[in-house]
């Protein structure tokens, strides 16, 4: 007796897959090993039996009808090439769920970037301007189909509003994407400047607001007459005596000050080149520290606060502008150089290094190794003198009488 051929096994159809609901597994005769796996509970998933590099193996393909038929048998057969190919595309599937959207990817990065930036108005300006500008745009989109053209358009739109902003944003996106780059998650950065092709744009530089030297000791003047705090008018006047930055003279603490040999010391890690000043304190400069030694308080700071905390850079930039003056505080340092370079005959790098900036090249920085410490005490001293009588000291007539002293 002759058996009958045995019946082809049926695939699946769109409307059966609608319909189904008892339990059990049920195959599609495509040849690509994908069924439709009905558990008791209701619920149905699309599941893929195959071998890959020698191994059986199972795959979630997802459920419908989110995942239709059709979608679910393409997915199959495009896994079946991929293991024909000797490739995996359990692990495809793994790297592709481990991809971040840009925002993802920018929040990791300023974990790991953060701890390594100093300043903490840097470490939030990072995800501020990425929040604002940037993941509004394209944040939600998964860090290697971010496109050159997303990222120039964000540009663009962050120009219109904040041209500085959007200068720092450049950087800041690119920073995501070789975090990306190393991480494995993408191959190309599409925020260099190449990519984006941005058009110039031509600004003019903004100068500090400084005070005519001539008018340094009247400020000063009628910041002591305010009614500002004792401490915020001592570190005023002990920053312009001594030409140096807020952030120096805020911070500055007792055990960097040696009153006997009239010396401060700021230590590398709060001077923007990175490196030791010793800056040389005036007759008045000593006088200051005298006073404001009678605020002294656990907290070590030469100038604290009422609250015993650091001044605020804020806290000196009000009371000069309060007052009437158009300056920056920065700008004092500007008076200072102005003042040195009209009025003295002190060589430049003598007032340069009293700013604490470099001179020369690389060459002569290697073999010119004086801080000029000794002839910046005298330079010093005259810009204290000026301030106080208005008029260069007998010192300063003396050393333009013999500038090689």
């Amino acid at each position: 007796m002759t058996s009958l051929p045995k019946p082809k096994p049926k695939s699946l159809t769109a409307a059966f897959v609608n319909s189904v609901k008892e339990p059990g597994k049920y195959h599609d005769a495509k040849g690509t090993g994908l069924f439709l796996l009905v558990k008791p509970t209701g619920g149905r998933f699309w599941v893929q039996r195959i071998v890959i590099r020698g191994k059986r193996r199972e795959m979630g393909l997802g459920s419908p009808p989110v995942v239709s038929l059709a979608e679910a048998r393409e997915a199959a057969l495009n896994n079946k090439r991929v293991a024909r190919a000797g490739g995996d595309p359990l692990a495809e599937k793994r790297r592709a769920r481990a991809v971040l959207t840009f925002e993802e990817a920018a929040r990791k990065t300023h974990a790991e970037l953060a701890p390594t930036w100093k300043n903490p108005k840097d470490r939030a300006a990072f995800l501020s301007t990425l929040e604002n500008y940037i993941f509004p745009r394209f944040g939600s989109v998964p860090l290697p189909e971010v496109t050159s053209a997303d990222v120039r358009q964000a540009i663009l739109a962050a120009r219109e509003k904040a041209p500085g902003v959007a200068k720092k944003l450049i950087y800041r996106v690119s920073f995501v994407f070789k975090w990306g780059i190393a991480e494995g998650m993408c191959t190309a950065n599409p925020s260099i400047a190449q990519a984006l092709a941005l058009p110039r744009v031509e600004q003019k530089p903004k100068h500090r607001k400084a005070l005519h030297y001539a008018d340094v000791a009247g400020c000063i003047e009628t910041v002591h007459a305010s009614r500002a705090w004792i401490a915020t008018k001592l570190a005023l006047e002990f920053l312009v005596l001594t030409a140096s930055r807020s952030g120096e003279v805020r911070m500055a603490h007792w055990d960097e000050i040696d009153l006997d040999t009239a010396t401060w010391e700021i230590p590398a890690e709060r001077m923007k080149m990175k490196r030791p000043h010793r800056v040389p304190l005036s007759g008045r400069a000593l006088e200051i520290l005298r006073e404001a030694k009678k605020l002294r308080d656990d907290s070590g700071l030469v100038f604290p606060s009422i609250r015993g905390k650091a001044l605020s850079d804020m806290t000196l930039s009000k009371l000069v502008k309060e007052l009437g003056f158009e300056a920056d505080i920065h700008g004092f340092r500007t008076s200072f150089r102005t003042w040195a370079q009209e009025h003295t005959n002190f060589p430049r790098e003598v007032a340069e290094a009293a700013l604490a900036h470099k001179t020369g090249d690389a060459v002569e920085q290697a073999y010119a190794r004086s801080d000029l410490f000794e002839k910046r005490r005298k330079i010093m001293e005259n810009w204290a003198s000026f301030i106080s009588l208005g008029k260069p000291s007998v010192s300063l007539l003396k050393y333009r009488e013999h500038p090689a002293q």
